[in-house]
């Protein structure tokens, strides 16, 4: 599981060190990225939800910027 303080550092994840990762690395990170995020919305659902809710945006943001990763990857390999 991913603590607090790491999930700030994956949240500002750059284009570039994604680019980096394999397929089997960027879908590990897109699975823990999405319990995170799972996570957040059940304390914020609960009331519990205190310095992480900024953080709810940068995760939703990662999560797409690995899906548009995944799609472009399978389309490339699709064309070929």
């Amino acid at each position: 599981m991913i603590s607090p303080r790491e999930l700030a550092n994956l949240a500002r994840l750059k284009l570039k060190t994604l680019r980096e990762l394999s397929d089997t690395d960027l879908a590990e990170k897109l699975a823990e990225l999405r319990m995170d995020l799972n996570k957040i919305r059940a304390e914020k659902t609960k009331g519990t939800l205190k310095k992480k809710s900024g953080d709810m945006k940068w995760v939703r943001r990662d999560i797409a910027r690995m899906m548009t990763m995944i799609n472009e990857r399978k389309q490339k390999a699709n064309a070929n």
